[in-house]
């Protein structure tokens, strides 16, 4: 399910815990079993969001900020306004609420003032055009069956005849989506004490403008010793160096620095 469902299961108390690629909210910390329970919120990885292609004739395409958000305002139709051979040009969009659209759309509504008064931010939004289709998986999959069509995936669903575009930047850099890309941008997200934050268009020359954390939510009580102490044992597992980069060998960006010894930090949080 994506981070919309996922969170509502997590706040309902159905999960023993649950990621999201957007940080809860003040409110969702007072909420349900999060409210009686206290919440830890865990950055685990991050990921770049990545305008994604099908287009064989278009190999090395390069977006404009304004460009993106024209093409998901329904402005820009056909590939030739892109600098390609004329081709209808086809949207792709996720149909269920989801993290990674949230931040897609956070950062459409920094590119573009249209955007932002017209559709707008959220986990989903009302599209102005397009198919839509469930999960990263979905979106992936309807690109890599149908040719003439651009969406959004996380950079792990890159494979195959779908490809990343090179998205400019705030430094005016047009960026493809990488580990190198990710963790440029990442590093100039400042968290806050609940190791919350995000930046809709991050400073630097070599950052990828659309990324993310992945943060784990797990309860801080009422699991009992035997399932607080297994929840610890995986999540320090899994904020190991190694598992840290299996992660970015599946296109993930692996936590360094400040940001891993916060983190390790909260699952100690992680009580009976």
């Amino acid at each position: 399910m994506g981070s919309g469902q996922g969170v509502r299961s997590f706040l309902a108390g159905s999960v023993d815990f649950g990621a999201t690629d957007e940080a809860l909210s003040e409110e969702h910390f007072k909420a349900g079993s999060a409210g009686q329970r206290g919440a830890v919120q865990i950055p685990m990885l991050g990921g770049t969001i990545s305008p994604a292609y099908n287009n064989p004739d278009c190999p090395d395409l390069k977006l404009t900020q304004a460009q993106l958000a024209d093409i998901f305002l329904g402005k820009i139709t056909n590939w030739s306004a892109l600098g390609c051979p004329a081709r209808p040009l086809t949207v792709v969009h996720r149909s269920d609420g989801s993290g990674t659209t949230f931040n897609f759309t956070n950062s459409l509504a920094c590119f573009s003032e249209v955007w932002k008064q017209k559709v707008g931010v959220g986990k989903a939004v009302q599209w102005p055009v397009g198919l839509a289709a469930r999960g990263n998986e979905g979106v992936a999959g309807v690109l890599q069956n149908t040719a003439g069509t651009i969406g959004y995936v996380n950079q792990a669903f890159l494979r195959g005849v779908v490809k990343p575009a090179a998205l400019q930047n705030k430094a005016g850099k047009f960026v493809l989506p990488d580990a190198s890309s990710g963790a440029a941008a990442l590093n100039n997200i400042k968290l806050d004490e609940r190791l919350a934050g995000e930046d809709c268009n991050p400073e630097g020359a070599g950052s990828h403008p659309i990324v993310a954390f992945t943060w784990i939510l797990a309860f801080e009580s009422g699991q009992g010793e035997a399932k607080a102490k297994a929840a610890r044992t995986f999540l320090l597992w899994a904020l190991e160096e190694e598992r840290q980069q299996q992660a970015a060998e599946l296109g993930f960006v692996p936590l360094s620095g400040d940001v891993l010894k916060r983190a390790k930090e909260q699952v100690a949080r992680i009580k009976d």
